[in-house]
Protein backbone atom coordinates (compact mmCIF):
# COMPACT_ATOMS: atom_id res chain seq x y z
CA UNK A 1 0.00 0.00 0.00
CA UNK A 2 2.91 2.35 0.39
CA UNK A 3 4.24 2.07 -3.03
CA UNK A 4 0.88 2.51 -4.08
CA UNK A 5 0.20 5.80 -2.56
CA UNK A 6 4.06 6.83 -3.15
CA UNK A 7 3.25 6.21 -6.84
CA UNK A 8 -0.44 8.29 -6.38
CA UNK A 9 1.47 11.23 -5.43
CA UNK A 10 3.98 11.38 -8.09
CA UNK A 11 2.53 13.89 -10.93
CA UNK A 12 0.86 12.40 -14.16
CA UNK A 13 3.67 13.03 -16.37
CA UNK A 14 6.29 11.89 -14.43
CA UNK A 15 4.56 8.60 -13.85
CA UNK A 16 4.29 8.15 -17.86
CA UNK A 17 8.00 8.79 -17.99
CA UNK A 18 8.86 6.29 -15.22
CA UNK A 19 6.04 3.73 -16.27
CA UNK A 20 6.51 4.24 -20.04
CA UNK A 21 9.81 6.08 -20.76
CA UNK A 22 8.29 8.96 -22.61
CA UNK A 23 10.92 11.16 -24.24
CA UNK A 24 9.17 14.24 -24.68
CA UNK A 25 6.62 13.22 -27.27
CA UNK A 26 5.32 15.36 -29.56
CA UNK A 27 7.10 18.69 -28.23
CA UNK A 28 10.34 16.84 -29.19
CA UNK A 29 12.16 18.03 -32.94
CA UNK A 30 11.86 16.03 -35.64
CA UNK A 31 14.72 14.27 -37.00
CA UNK A 32 16.00 15.75 -40.07
CA UNK A 33 16.07 12.63 -42.30
CA UNK A 34 15.91 14.71 -45.80
CA UNK A 35 18.67 14.05 -48.16
CA UNK A 36 19.80 17.92 -49.70
CA UNK A 37 19.31 17.77 -53.61
CA UNK A 38 21.92 16.86 -56.05
CA UNK A 39 24.37 19.10 -56.85
CA UNK A 40 23.89 20.12 -60.36
CA UNK A 41 26.22 21.40 -63.34
CA UNK A 42 29.20 19.21 -62.18
CA UNK A 43 32.20 19.92 -64.76
CA UNK A 44 35.67 18.44 -64.79
CA UNK A 45 38.85 19.06 -66.74
CA UNK A 46 42.50 18.08 -67.05
CA UNK A 47 44.54 21.48 -65.33
CA UNK A 48 47.52 19.18 -65.94
CA UNK A 49 49.27 15.78 -66.25
CA UNK A 50 48.45 15.04 -62.93
CA UNK A 51 45.83 17.26 -61.77
CA UNK A 52 41.53 17.77 -62.43
CA UNK A 53 39.58 20.68 -61.67
CA UNK A 54 36.01 19.57 -60.52
CA UNK A 55 33.20 22.38 -60.47
CA UNK A 56 29.40 22.29 -58.89
CA UNK A 57 26.39 24.59 -58.67
CA UNK A 58 25.25 25.20 -55.19
CA UNK A 59 22.51 22.24 -53.99
CA UNK A 60 19.61 23.50 -52.30
CA UNK A 61 18.58 21.89 -48.71
CA UNK A 62 15.72 23.33 -46.10
CA UNK A 63 17.84 23.02 -43.26
CA UNK A 64 20.91 24.36 -45.12
CA UNK A 65 23.80 22.27 -46.66
CA UNK A 66 26.41 21.85 -44.48
CA UNK A 67 29.36 20.58 -46.88
CA UNK A 68 30.20 18.50 -50.24
CA UNK A 69 31.94 15.44 -51.02
CA UNK A 70 34.01 14.43 -54.20
CA UNK A 71 34.30 10.65 -55.50
CA UNK A 72 35.93 9.42 -57.92
CA UNK A 73 34.48 5.94 -58.83
CA UNK A 74 32.91 5.86 -55.86
CA UNK A 75 35.67 6.57 -53.52
CA UNK A 76 35.72 9.94 -51.72
CA UNK A 77 38.47 12.23 -52.98
CA UNK A 78 37.69 15.55 -51.02
CA UNK A 79 35.62 16.73 -48.48
CA UNK A 80 34.55 20.35 -48.48
CA UNK A 81 32.69 23.22 -46.73
CA UNK A 82 29.05 24.71 -47.87
CA UNK A 83 31.25 27.40 -49.25
CA UNK A 84 33.29 25.85 -51.63
CA UNK A 85 31.81 24.68 -54.78
CA UNK A 86 34.99 23.71 -56.74
CA UNK A 87 37.96 21.79 -55.82
CA UNK A 88 41.63 20.47 -57.81
CA UNK A 89 42.13 16.81 -57.23
CA UNK A 90 45.78 16.18 -57.27
CA UNK A 91 48.18 13.43 -57.45
CA UNK A 92 47.15 11.99 -60.50
CA UNK A 93 48.32 9.45 -63.03
CA UNK A 94 48.81 10.88 -66.41
CA UNK A 95 47.40 9.66 -69.27
CA UNK A 96 44.54 8.19 -67.40
CA UNK A 97 40.95 8.70 -67.29
CA UNK A 98 39.04 9.20 -64.21
CA UNK A 99 35.25 9.47 -63.29
CA UNK A 100 34.10 12.33 -60.82
CA UNK A 101 30.55 12.61 -59.02
CA UNK A 102 29.94 14.89 -56.07
CA UNK A 103 26.95 15.07 -53.70
CA UNK A 104 26.01 17.42 -50.94
CA UNK A 105 25.72 16.59 -47.00
CA UNK A 106 23.44 18.70 -44.73
CA UNK A 107 24.14 19.29 -40.61
CA UNK A 108 22.10 15.84 -40.14
CA UNK A 109 24.69 14.16 -41.86
CA UNK A 110 22.46 13.35 -44.65
CA UNK A 111 24.20 12.64 -48.31
CA UNK A 112 22.41 13.75 -51.29
CA UNK A 113 22.40 10.85 -54.35
CA UNK A 114 25.81 11.18 -56.47
CA UNK A 115 25.58 13.69 -59.38
CA UNK A 116 25.71 13.08 -62.90
CA UNK A 117 28.91 11.39 -63.33
CA UNK A 118 31.79 13.65 -65.59
CA UNK A 119 34.83 12.15 -66.77
CA UNK A 120 38.26 13.36 -67.65
CA UNK A 121 41.63 12.39 -69.11
CA UNK A 122 44.78 13.83 -67.80
CA UNK A 123 47.02 14.44 -70.61
CA UNK A 124 50.55 12.94 -71.54
CA UNK A 125 53.02 15.30 -70.07
CA UNK A 126 55.84 16.76 -72.55
CA UNK A 127 59.21 15.28 -71.51
CA UNK A 128 61.86 17.53 -69.80
CA UNK A 129 58.93 20.41 -70.28
CA UNK A 130 60.32 23.01 -68.01
CA UNK A 131 59.78 26.16 -69.80
CA UNK A 132 56.32 27.83 -68.30
CA UNK A 133 54.06 29.54 -70.36
CA UNK A 134 54.09 33.40 -71.52
CA UNK A 135 51.99 35.68 -69.34
CA UNK A 136 48.21 35.97 -70.22
CA UNK A 137 47.93 39.54 -71.75
CA UNK A 138 45.44 42.40 -71.53
CA UNK A 139 43.32 41.50 -68.55
CA UNK A 140 40.15 43.23 -67.96
CA UNK A 141 37.08 42.93 -65.73
CA UNK A 142 33.13 43.40 -65.25
CA UNK A 143 31.14 43.22 -62.38
CA UNK A 144 28.25 41.68 -63.00
CA UNK A 145 26.36 41.94 -59.88
CA UNK A 146 27.01 42.32 -55.80
CA UNK A 147 28.48 38.65 -55.73
CA UNK A 148 29.99 37.71 -59.20
CA UNK A 149 32.61 39.10 -61.62
CA UNK A 150 33.79 38.30 -65.12
CA UNK A 151 37.44 38.63 -65.73
CA UNK A 152 39.15 37.71 -69.54
CA UNK A 153 42.31 38.35 -71.03
CA UNK A 154 44.76 37.37 -74.21
CA UNK A 155 45.49 34.00 -74.75
CA UNK A 156 49.25 32.48 -73.26
CA UNK A 157 51.67 30.79 -75.63
CA UNK A 158 53.49 27.90 -74.71
CA UNK A 159 55.56 25.57 -76.50
CA UNK A 160 53.45 22.15 -75.58
CA UNK A 161 50.33 24.32 -75.34
CA UNK A 162 48.39 25.80 -72.50
CA UNK A 163 46.15 23.81 -70.07
CA UNK A 164 44.42 25.83 -67.98
CA UNK A 165 43.86 29.09 -66.28
CA UNK A 166 44.32 29.76 -63.03
CA UNK A 167 42.56 32.95 -61.39
CA UNK A 168 44.20 34.19 -58.45
CA UNK A 169 42.74 36.69 -55.66
CA UNK A 170 45.93 37.88 -52.95
CA UNK A 171 48.25 35.03 -54.00
CA UNK A 172 45.26 32.24 -53.38
CA UNK A 173 43.68 30.37 -56.44
CA UNK A 174 40.36 30.38 -56.34
CA UNK A 175 39.34 29.36 -59.70
CA UNK A 176 40.22 27.47 -63.07
CA UNK A 177 39.22 27.53 -66.93
CA UNK A 178 40.41 25.13 -69.41
CA UNK A 179 43.24 26.46 -71.58
CA UNK A 180 40.73 26.83 -74.35
CA UNK A 181 39.20 29.54 -72.40
CA UNK A 182 39.98 33.22 -71.70
CA UNK A 183 37.50 34.41 -69.59
CA UNK A 184 36.10 33.11 -66.36
CA UNK A 185 33.09 34.17 -63.70
CA UNK A 186 33.96 34.08 -60.40
CA UNK A 187 31.11 34.01 -58.05
CA UNK A 188 30.36 33.71 -54.00
CA UNK A 189 32.19 36.98 -53.73
CA UNK A 190 30.85 39.52 -50.64
CA UNK A 191 29.15 43.07 -51.64
CA UNK A 192 30.76 46.24 -51.84
CA UNK A 193 34.07 44.66 -51.33
CA UNK A 194 37.56 45.52 -53.24
CA UNK A 195 39.32 42.24 -54.88
CA UNK A 196 42.81 42.09 -56.68
CA UNK A 197 42.76 39.57 -59.40
CA UNK A 198 45.44 38.02 -61.22
CA UNK A 199 45.49 34.75 -64.07
CA UNK A 200 48.51 33.05 -64.86
CA UNK A 201 48.47 30.45 -67.21
CA UNK A 202 49.37 26.59 -66.72
CA UNK A 203 50.78 23.85 -68.60
CA UNK A 204 50.47 19.80 -68.93
CA UNK A 205 53.88 19.66 -66.91
CA UNK A 206 52.06 22.16 -64.13
CA UNK A 207 54.53 25.11 -65.16
CA UNK A 208 52.82 28.26 -64.27
CA UNK A 209 53.29 31.96 -66.26
CA UNK A 210 54.01 34.41 -63.81
CA UNK A 211 51.10 36.55 -62.65
CA UNK A 212 49.00 38.68 -65.25
CA UNK A 213 48.66 42.49 -64.93
CA UNK A 214 46.20 43.21 -61.74
CA UNK A 215 42.32 43.62 -62.54
CA UNK A 216 40.95 45.45 -59.40
CA UNK A 217 37.14 45.35 -59.07
CA UNK A 218 34.64 45.96 -56.08
CA UNK A 219 31.59 44.06 -56.29
CA UNK A 220 28.12 46.31 -55.92
CA UNK A 221 26.72 47.08 -52.84
CA UNK A 222 23.81 45.14 -51.43
CA UNK A 223 20.57 46.26 -50.56
CA UNK A 224 21.14 49.35 -47.87
CA UNK A 225 24.79 48.68 -47.96
CA UNK A 226 27.08 51.45 -46.50
CA UNK A 227 29.42 53.70 -48.18
CA UNK A 228 32.59 51.66 -49.27
CA UNK A 229 35.19 52.30 -46.81
CA UNK A 230 38.65 50.51 -48.61
CA UNK A 231 41.51 52.79 -49.14
CA UNK A 232 41.56 53.57 -53.47
CA UNK A 233 44.13 53.99 -55.65
CA UNK A 234 47.14 51.96 -53.62
CA UNK A 235 50.33 51.83 -55.25
CA UNK A 236 53.83 50.29 -53.67
CA UNK A 237 56.79 51.49 -55.15
CA UNK A 238 60.60 49.95 -54.26
CA UNK A 239 63.42 52.25 -53.87
CA UNK A 240 66.89 51.92 -52.08
CA UNK A 241 65.88 49.93 -48.73
CA UNK A 242 62.66 50.81 -48.68
CA UNK A 243 58.98 50.65 -50.36
CA UNK A 244 56.73 53.56 -50.43
CA UNK A 245 53.06 53.44 -50.45
CA UNK A 246 50.38 55.91 -51.45
CA UNK A 247 46.88 55.92 -51.75
CA UNK A 248 43.69 58.10 -50.90
CA UNK A 249 42.23 57.56 -47.64
CA UNK A 250 37.66 56.53 -47.71
CA UNK A 251 35.72 59.44 -47.39
CA UNK A 252 34.21 58.34 -44.16
CA UNK A 253 32.56 61.82 -43.08
CA UNK A 254 35.39 62.50 -40.90
CA UNK A 255 39.64 62.41 -40.57
CA UNK A 256 41.29 59.52 -40.96
CA UNK A 257 44.42 59.17 -38.37
CA UNK A 258 44.86 55.66 -38.47
CA UNK A 259 45.67 52.72 -41.21
CA UNK A 260 46.88 49.23 -40.88
CA UNK A 261 49.40 47.73 -42.99
CA UNK A 262 49.62 44.56 -44.00
CA UNK A 263 52.65 42.23 -45.39
CA UNK A 264 52.20 38.77 -47.27
CA UNK A 265 48.85 38.81 -45.59
CA UNK A 266 49.73 39.75 -41.99
CA UNK A 267 49.62 42.52 -39.80
CA UNK A 268 52.76 44.65 -39.84
CA UNK A 269 51.84 48.19 -38.43
CA UNK A 270 50.22 50.91 -37.45
CA UNK A 271 50.73 54.02 -39.36
CA UNK A 272 49.02 56.93 -37.09
CA UNK A 273 48.76 60.98 -37.94
CA UNK A 274 49.83 62.87 -34.67
CA UNK A 275 48.38 65.89 -35.77
CA UNK A 276 45.58 66.06 -39.19
CA UNK A 277 45.99 63.56 -41.53
CA UNK A 278 47.13 64.68 -45.16
CA UNK A 279 44.45 66.07 -46.89
CA UNK A 280 44.06 64.19 -50.70
CA UNK A 281 46.51 60.98 -51.11
CA UNK A 282 48.74 59.68 -48.08
CA UNK A 283 51.88 58.03 -48.61
CA UNK A 284 54.12 55.93 -46.10
CA UNK A 285 57.45 54.78 -46.17
CA UNK A 286 58.64 51.29 -44.78
CA UNK A 287 62.44 50.43 -44.53
CA UNK A 288 62.99 46.84 -46.06
CA UNK A 289 66.76 44.54 -44.97
CA UNK A 290 65.48 41.28 -47.40
CA UNK A 291 67.72 40.73 -50.43
CA UNK A 292 66.72 41.92 -53.85
CA UNK A 293 64.41 39.50 -55.66
CA UNK A 294 62.21 39.33 -52.30
CA UNK A 295 58.09 39.52 -53.15
CA UNK A 296 56.23 41.91 -50.91
CA UNK A 297 52.24 41.70 -50.73
CA UNK A 298 50.86 44.82 -49.32
CA UNK A 299 47.47 46.08 -48.72
CA UNK A 300 46.34 48.65 -46.05
CA UNK A 301 42.83 49.65 -44.23
CA UNK A 302 41.86 52.49 -42.51
CA UNK A 303 40.13 52.97 -39.28
CA UNK A 304 36.82 54.90 -39.24
CA UNK A 305 35.17 57.17 -37.06
CA UNK A 306 33.47 55.19 -35.15
CA UNK A 307 36.53 53.32 -34.55
CA UNK A 308 35.71 50.13 -36.84
CA UNK A 309 38.18 49.19 -38.73
CA UNK A 310 37.20 49.41 -42.71
CA UNK A 311 37.96 47.18 -45.51
CA UNK A 312 40.85 46.20 -46.87
CA UNK A 313 42.13 48.58 -50.32
CA UNK A 314 43.30 46.43 -53.43
CA UNK A 315 46.77 44.34 -52.83
CA UNK A 316 49.64 45.00 -54.65
CA UNK A 317 52.76 43.31 -55.08
CA UNK A 318 56.06 44.86 -55.17
CA UNK A 319 59.50 42.78 -56.17
CA UNK A 320 63.00 44.17 -54.80
CA UNK A 321 65.04 44.99 -57.67
CA UNK A 322 68.77 44.74 -57.90
CA UNK A 323 71.14 46.84 -56.59
CA UNK A 324 68.87 48.02 -53.68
Amino acid sequence: MRRTLALSAVPACVAALLLAGCSGGADAAPKDTEPPAVPAGVTVQASSATSAHVMWERAADAEGVAGYEVFQRGARVKALPAAKTMVDVESLTPGTAYEFTVRAKDAAGNLSAPSKAVSVTTPQPKPDDRRPPSVPGAPRGTVESSRAVTLSWRAAEDDTGVTAYDVYQEDSRIHSVPGTATSARVEGLRPGQVYSFTVRARDAADNSSPDSAVVDLTTRQGPGGDAPTAPTGLTATPGKGEVVLRWTPPETGGPVTEHQLYLNGKFATTIVWGGEPPAGRAAYTFAVSDPPGTRYSVKIRAKLPDGAWGDFSAQRTVVIPPGT
